[in-house]
């Protein structure tokens, strides 16, 4: 058996940059309400940086996508439009130009995100020195607005310079849709919809291949076949652990997405459900019960890797539509080797999605008319997109 290592934890505790944030060429994210780039998933509403998840690879969109770095210059920087913002994940994606030393502007894509409370700077807040401005007194309540000093008063910041019109519509608030997808659907639309795309994954390879943010890497197991590497999000500060967010990235190469499990692959995701539990557990105290294990479908990017956050998280993508449990998923696998190639799938997709665009163009329709009384008779709509039956009264 491969030998498992367990890495010491990274000095400052913040992930280098890479263009992870929001993973490259997802076919559109479908992530809870906006989020800082993350593992973007298929169509959906942006996520706090999902990586990248067709809600991250990007939503059929590539090109790098980087988060802030050191000496990022915001001179000249003038803001265009607000993409969205979600007052919930307190985050706001803006669409801005940057014009770089009299040349010419180039789009920038910023997302701003509060970040998380920390225990050990509460006392630094709430002191006698406490910048406290009072609004409403009734009693004894009362509402204040406290203004920290600017070393506690973090946003955290994502940039996606220079951004092209994909990054831009990416972020950009959209329609949400279900598409149903059969075994069928998936060999006839899907599958080759992803490839005629060729998504690049090769900032995962360098993950893998210890490249690039290899100080980052949580626990290994090294095995070819059967192992991977733990590594912290990128929408994880790590500087607390209420919305602790780590990310499983298999070594095996060839394995896209859901669809392509069978009970060949049990051995892997074993290892990653116990493994990884054990890892987290042994680094942040955090035991396996208090965290959410899943899968995306559709994914951000298409190279296996599993999602553990905080089960107290609201995590991007983590919604019933979007998020397989790894336990299930295994489950579901020892019942039928086949389970994932057989059954319709369901997820989201962003309005302007491509995918979604190729289910609507080879959809079945079938019209249906029922006699009702008083001269009425109700005309129904079946389509294998939404699967569901709407009908409209209609005076004959």
């Amino acid at each position: 058996m491969a030998e498992k290592l367990l890495l010491a934890a990274p000095s400052g505790g913040k992930r280098p940059k890479l263009s992870a944030a929001a993973a490259e060429g997802e076919p559109g994210a479908q992530g809870a309400q906006g989020g800082p780039g993350g593992q973007g998933e298929p169509g959906g509403q942006g996520g706090p940086g999902a990586q990248g998840e067709p809600g991250g690879q990007g939503g059929a969109q590539g090109g790098d996508e980087a988060a802030l770095t050191v000496g990022f210059d915001l001179r000249g920087f003038r803001v265009e439009r607000i993409l969205q913002d979600s007052a919930r994940s307190k985050t706001v994606f803006i669409h801005g130009q940057i014009a770089d030393d009299g040349a010419e502007a180039k789009d920038v894509v910023i997302i701003l995100e509060k970040t998380p409370f920390q225990t050990e700077t509460l006392s630094l807040l709430l002191n006698k020195d406490a910048d406290l401005r009072l609004h409403v007194k009734n009693d004894i309540y009362s509402t204040y607005s406290l203004y920290p000093p600017p070393t506690l008063n973090e946003i955290k910041t994502t940039v996606v310079y220079p951004a092209t019109e994909k990054h831009i519509t990416k972020y950009l608030r959209q329609e949400v849709y279900l598409v149903h997808e059969s075994e069928d659907d998936y060999k006839t639309i899907t599958a080759p919809y992803l490839e005629s795309k060729a998504f690049s994954i090769q900032w995962v390879y360098n993950i893998l291949e210890k490249k690039a943010e290899a100080d980052q890497i949580v626990y290994e197991n090294p095995d070819a076949q059967n192992g991977f590497l733990l590594i912290p999000d990128l929408k994880w500060n790590q500087k607390q652990l209420d919305d602790l967010y780590l990310v499983a990235i298999c070594h095996r190469r060839g394995i896209k997405s859901l669809r392509d499990l069978t009970s060949e692959h049990l051995p892997l995701l074993q290892n990653i459900l116990q493994e990884g539990q054990e890892a987290i557990s042994e680094r942040y105290k955090v035991k396996g019960n208090q965290l959410r294990i899943y899968l995306h479908y559709q994914p951000s990017y298409y190279h296996l890797h599993v999602h553990f956050t905080a089960l107290s998280y609201d995590a991007p993508g983590s919604s019933v539509e979007h998020a397989h449990l790894l336990s299930s998923v295994i489950e579901n696998l020892q019942i039928d080797p086949k389970y994932y190639q057989k059954h319709t799938l369901v997820f989201a997709l962003k309005a302007d999605n491509p995918l979604l665009q190729r289910f609507k163009q080879t959809r079945k329709i079938w019209t249906l008319k029922i006699p009702c009384s008083e001269g009425y008779s109700a005309h129904g709509v079946y389509t294998n997109l939404q699967n569901t039956v709407v009908f409209e009264l209609m005076q004959n």
